[in-house]
C-alpha cells in the first residue's frame, strides 16, 4: 500500500529551533551560506552544530526547515530540507506614521510588524521632531520582530513623503482613518458601520498636526476623522491602539 506523505504543516521542529530571515528565494534542496551577524548568532549564541535544525523564511514563498550541513569559524552552510508554511496573507492595512523620535519610531515599526501591518508609510509633517529617516534601520527592527513572532511576511516600507504629497497621491479606493486628537467618531463604531478591506491609519507626530494640516486631511474624500477614546495618547501608543482595533474589527484576529 502506498502511503500518502504527511502535510507540510505536520513537520514540527523543536520549539527552540533558531529562526532567521534570509533575503533571497528559498527552495527545497538548496544549500545556503550564512555569514555575518546571523552566523555569529547561530554559532556563538545558539551554538548550533552540524545536523542541527534551523528555520528560515524569505518574505517570498514562506518558511522552511533547514539543517546545518557544515560550520566554520565565521560562517556556516545550511541545506533547505522542507517547506513548513506558505507566506502568510497579511491584511491590507497601511500605517501612515509621522516621524517621531528615533527610539519611538523603532518601537512603532517593531509593533506594526508584530500586529500584522502590510505597509509602513513614514510621513513628514510640520511638527515632526526629525526630518530624516533610515529605512534600513526600520527594516532591521521589523526583521527581528518577524523572527521572534513567527511572521512569514514583512511589511513593505514606503518612501518618506511630505503630508501634502501623501494626500495628493492618495489612492481613490483606500480609506484613510485619521486618528485626530481633536475629535472624531469612535474608531470601533466607524469600522462596525462600514467595511474597510483596504484601509490606512494616519498617526501624527508628538506635537500633533497643525490647523492647516488638520483641515487638509479632513478635506480628503477618502479620510474619516476617528477617535481612539477619551484620553490623549502618545504617537506610539496611538499607532498600536489604532492597529489593534482595526485588526479586531476588520483584520485577521477574528
Amino acid at each position: 500500500m502506498v502511503q500518502t506523505p504527511a502535510p507540510l504543516n505536520r513537520i514540527a521542529p523543536p520549539q527552540s529551533t533558531p529562526r532567521l530571515f534570509v533575503d533571497e528565494a528559498l527552495s527545497e534542496g538548496r544549500d545556503l551560506r550564512i555569514e555575518g551577524g546571523q552566523a555569529h548568532y547561530l554559532l556563538h549564541v545558539m551554538r548550533v552544530k552540524q545536523g542541527a535544525p534551523v528555520k528560515l523564511f524569505d518574505d517570498r514563498s514562506g518558511e522552511y526547515l533547514a539543517t546545518v550541513a557544515a560550520t566554520g569559524k565565521r560562517d556556516l552552510v545550511v541545506t533547505v530540507e522542507a517547506k513548513l508554511r506558505a507566506r502568510e496573507a497579511a491584511p491590507d492595512l497601511w500605517l501612515c506614521q509621522a516621524l517621531v523620535k528615533k527610539d519611538r519610531l523603532d518601537w512603532i515599526a517593531e509593533k506594526a510588524c508584530e500586529l500584522g501591518v502590510a505597509r509602513f508609510a513614514p510621513v513628514l509633517t510640520q511638527r515632526c521632531v526629525a526630518d530624516k529617516l533610515k529605512p534600513e534601520r526600520l527594516r532591521t527592527q521589523m526583521i527581528e520582530a518577524a523572527e521572534q513572532c513567527e511572521r512569514t511576511a514583512l511589511p513593505e516600507i514606503g518612501e518618506l513623503a511630505k503630508l501634502d504629497a501623501l494626500l495628493r497621491d492618495w489612492p481613490s479606493d483606500r480609506t484613510l482613518l485619521f486618528c485626530d486628537e481633536r475629535g472624531g467618531a469612535p474608531l470601533i463604531s466607524v469600522l462596525q458601520a462600514r467595511a474597510h478591506s483596504k484601509a490606512a491609519i494616519l498617526i501624527g507626530p508628538e506635537g500633533g498636526f497643525s490647523d492647516e494640516e488638520n483641515a487638509a486631511i479632513r478635506a480628503l474624500p477618502q479620510a474619516i476623522a476617528v477617535s481612539l477614546g477619551p484620553r490623549i495618547l502618545r504617537a506610539d501608543t496611538a499607532a498600536v491602539a489604532g492597529i489593534s482595533v482595526w485588526m479586531a474589527a476588520c483584520g485577521d484576529w477574528g
